[in-house]
């Protein structure tokens, strides 16, 4: 888990290194700093002469100075080493989420991935610098001060031999305290995104339903509740600081106490300068553990965040390409052979049952069904979004799981009902389909599409800033647009999963009739509520419960099948009630 995520310093490494060198150089200086301050002091009680004193000063102040640009040319190696670092984790996380598949994205959940690649990366960089820089700097200090105040004080250092074992028993008591509470609370952040997510993604719905206040006090339940977890471990925690002070000043009053004693009695050899001496480093020792305990408390907090962004590293994509994989599609025949499909392996039931068919290449496909019958599972098999649990689908005569997953899904174009649309202008959106079309190939495409007279009403055309998700444009003209999208791509299978719910029935037939000039050996799927956007079809499958009821022309199962015969002359009847 860790060495995962250190693989991401890379290009980092120098400035990563050169912060710990530097660090080093700093606590060897300051360590050295109070050494001289105490002989210069026994030297003012001997009577030293005053050239000397100055020699002694203008040492300790050049010192002084050293230790500062050694700490802050660490201050700024190790922000550059940091941000850097964050940089390429958060590179990493993307990228890898890039390579999932839905069934990866299901398991996480688009919330819980924002907050790992947001919150939880915030944490893993504060962690990775407290690392390099006071994680380095702390024990450092503390060993080196220990040296000191041993060899100045002799067994007046012997306190510490005390003070740092119930001080590290104390952190660990409080950490272990800590950490459940802590962990509770990045779960809960993905609760509280998916409930903002929830909320801005359905904002019309939320209006249209006057459903604000709820939303509101979700929200604040949430929120209240993220609260009361920090709250509470923050309370643990904060009983870190009266530790440090009970142990800081217990420290210094027995170090003044005995010293006076020993200085005054004339014993051990201990004079004031040494007294002073070990003052200084009763604080550096005291303040490197209390430092340690920053860092420890900070792990403790950032232990989950790391947990979390390893966990996304670290998962292995449930859909891959082959070694040896096929780079092109011969054409778009479809064959599905004795193929089930279940999402999980734990599923009881099967989505898809049962599935022998083909579709050969250039032909017209259309699928109706009921709510929940599967027609959108069967299609999302073909450009491979989910792999059959048995059987095989098979696209060009050869085994999708043999193909290049981008050579695939490059020859299968989806429109979907629920289309996105980017933030960018139409044409930046439209060349999704083909980053090199020609203005007049997306201005053909939107023509078929019968996306081209709406756009030619916008006062910058083509170059119509479309705002994030589409909303400065109707739904209608959202999915005219993600067809003409489909359409540039010139894909060797084009599926409409329903894509065509929001237009009226003359521009869904107009839609369709281009695609036959347009795209003649384009095998085309067309997922439909309504019989008229499929009744052209070459052959229209009936789906029910995950398989494959009856599968025929128009006329063929007007005869045959009772389910479709019943949707046809419900449509049609409701249409001659209207006339």
């Amino acid at each position: 888990m860790v060495k995962r995520l250190i693989g991401c310093v890379r290009e980092f490494k120098t400035p990563t290194i050169l912060t710990l060198i530097f660090i080093v150089c700093e606590v060897i200086i300051e360590t050295f700093i109070p050494f001289i301050t105490a002989n210069l002091v026994n030297q003012i009680k001997a009577g030293v002469a005053l050239s000397q004193l100055l020699k002694v000063g203008i040492l300790i102040v050049g010192l002084a100075c050293l230790s500062l640009c050694c700490g802050g040319i660490a201050g700024f190696t190790c922000a550059k080493a940091s941000a850097g670092f964050a940089r390429n984790v958060r590179h990493d996380v993307f990228h890898k989420v890039q390579s999932y598949s839905f069934e990866n994205i299901d398991k996480f959940s688009s919330s819980s991935l924002v907050t790992r690649m947001t919150t939880d990366v915030g944490n893993v960089q504060m962690a990775f610098m407290m690392l390099i820089r006071i994680a380095v700097r702390s024990p450092l200090m503390l060993i080196f001060s220990v040296i000191m105040a041993f060899r100045m004080g002799g067994m007046m250092a012997m306190s510490f031999v005390v003070i740092v074992p119930v001080l590290t028993l104390g952190l660990f008591m409080i950490s272990r305290k800590a950490m459940p509470a802590f962990r509770n609370v990045f779960r809960k952040y993905d609760r509280l995104n998916e409930t903002i997510e929830e909320n801005i993604r359905g904002m019309r719905v939320v209006k249209g339903f006057s459903r604000e206040e709820h939303e509101k006090a979700k929200f604040g339940t949430a929120a209240e509740d993220i609260c009361a977890d920090f709250t509470h471990a923050e309370r643990i925690v904060a009983l870190n600081s009266p530790l440090m002070q009970l142990c800081l000043y217990g420290n210094m009053v027995f170090v003044l106490l005995m010293g006076s004693r020993l200085i005054i009695t004339g014993q051990a050899g201990i004079d004031v300068g040494q007294l002073s001496a070990m003052l200084t480093y009763g604080m550096q020792i005291l303040m490197s553990l209390m430092s340690l305990s920053m860092i420890y408390v900070m792990l403790t907090i950032s232990s989950e965040s790391i947990k979390r962004v390893s966990e996304v590293l670290e998962e292995t994509p449930a859909l891959t390409s082959p070694e040896d994989a096929i780079t092109e599609v011969k054409d778009g025949s479809i064959r599905f052979t004795d193929v089930n499909f279940k999402y999980s392996a734990k599923a009881k039931k099967y989505a898809l049952w049962d599935i022998d068919l083909f579709i050969p290449s250039g032909a017209t496909v259309g699928i109706i069904g009921g709510t929940g019958s599967s027609k959108s599972t069967l299609v999302q098999l073909i450009p491979r979004l989910y792999d059959v649990t048995e059987g095989s689908v098979e696209v060009g005569g050869e085994d999708v799981r043999r193909y290049d997953l981008n050579a695939l899904r490059g020859a299968v174009a989806m429109v979907l009902q629920k289309n996105q649309l980017f933030s960018g202008t139409i044409k930046e959106n439209l060349r999704w389909g083909n980053p090199e079309a020609t203005d007049e190939e997306l201005v053909e495409a939107c023509k078929l599409a019968q996306a081209d007279e709406f756009i030619s009403t916008f006062p910058d055309g083509y170059d119509t800033m479309i705002e994030q998700g589409g909303t400065n444009v109707s739904g209608g003209q959202k999915q005219r647009l993600c067809i003409a999208r489909a359409l540039v791509k010139k894909p060797k299978i084009l599926i409409l999963d329903d894509s065509t719910s929001a237009v009226d029935t003359r521009t869904d037939a107009l839609i369709r009739a281009g695609f036959k000039d347009y795209i003649p050996e384009t095998t085309k799927i067309i997922i439909a509520q309504r019989i008229a956007s499929v009744m052209d079809a070459d052959m229209i499958l009936v789906m029910e419960n995950g398989r494959i009821a009856q599968i025929g022309s128009h006329e063929e199962l007007l005869k045959t099948s009772q389910i479709y015969r019943e949707v046809y002359e419900q449509q049609t009847k409701g249409g001659e009630e209207d006339e």
